[in-house]
């Protein structure tokens, strides 16, 4: 498959008189480096990316390769809104959604007061998106919203800049994008998704995606119409939970296209360079009419300093 965007937009925010390459002086956690809430991963060889029909040629999910990865400890789960609050307050920090004094939210998510009032932006020939001044990780949509009763969803509004940040202060790192993939694949060769290939087994729901018409009308029929508990559905047989949708994910690498054709084959860290990061796994906001890139072997990018109302990350040491 080929030439459709991914449904997330990437800012450019710098521009504006950001700094958003200066990552502040982060204090480190006493606690930091603890594995608690992680699984123990990886030594090991898998088949990365994928050249089935479904792939993306233009994202550079292909061509299937044989990585090798050394051992690492994941996040089985996202980060929280309860576990980056307690980085805020520790640390004091903000994120550049704050700074900036704005984030990119879809038009369905603000406030229904505010839906027929939005400005929306058309960013990659997407119309769905509003920049909504006020929205960050403490108002994912913006002004009238709160994250109340949402300790326990995956943060978001979060650049790569911001996780980052976090993840020193955890005494932890991104994963790379190849220890994302082994982790995703839960040691199924080859397979479309954390569990295998049919999107719904015995006919259940096993991730946050959209159902019903894009970009109109989700239906919700999975349970959710927005961001899900970090622990909703069940994780894979690695113990990694919602790889597949609810919320993208930041990864280390610098997104190629091409890279992966003839780069390094063993614990691979992605080109040295670049503008984007890679981001993986989907989002509540993929549907396979539009952005069926909720299967563990796609792939998308957004500049480091985006932050949308559907990208979040997890951590790994």
């Amino acid at each position: 498959m080929d030439g459709k965007s991914c449904c997330s937009p990437s800012a450019s925010r710098p521009e504006e008189g950001g700094q958003c390459d200066d990552l502040v002086e982060i204090p480190v956690s006493p606690s930091a480096g603890s594995t608690a809430g992680m699984v123990e991963l990886g030594g090991d060889r898998f088949l990365m990316g994928s050249d089935d029909e479904l792939a993306w040629k233009a994202d550079g999910e292909g061509p299937v390769r044989e990585v090798s990865v050394g051992k690492f400890h994941l996040d089985q789960t996202c980060v929280t809104n309860g576990a980056f609050a307690e980085f805020v307050e520790a640390t004091g920090f903000k994120t550049e959604a704050e700074k900036f004094g704005w984030s990119f939210v879809f038009f369905n998510q603000l406030p229904k007061s505010k839906q027929k009032g939005a400005e929306l932006v058309t960013v990659q020939g997407m119309q769905w998106w509003a920049r909504v001044e006020k929205a960050d990780w403490q108002r994912p949509g913006g002004p009238g919203t709160n994250i109340r009763k949402l300790g326990d969803h995956s943060v978001v509004h979060i650049s790569w800049n911001d996780a980052v940040a976090f993840a020193r202060w955890a005494g932890k790192r991104l994963p790379t994008e190849a220890e994302w993939e082994f982790a995703a694949r839960g040691g199924l060769e080859q397979a479309l998704y954390p569990w295998g290939n049919e999107l719904m087994p015995d006919g259940k729901h096993r991730c946050n995606i959209w159902q019903g018409e894009f970009p109109r009308h989700d239906t919700g029929e999975d349970g959710y119409t927005s961001t899900a508990p970090a622990k909703s559905f069940r994780s894979n047989d690695f113990g990694i939970y919602n790889s597949s949708g609810n919320v993208w994910e930041w990864t280390s690498d610098w997104f190629s296209s091409t890279w992966q054709i003839h780069g390094e084959r063993d614990n691979p860290q992605g080109p040295a360079t670049g503008s984007s990061r890679v981001i993986r796994g989907g989002s509540f906001l993929c549907h396979d009419s539009y952005c069926n890139r909720y299967r563990v072997s796609a792939r998308s990018k957004i500049t480091p300093d985006t932050s949308t109302c559907h990208v979040g990350f997890r951590c790994a040491v």
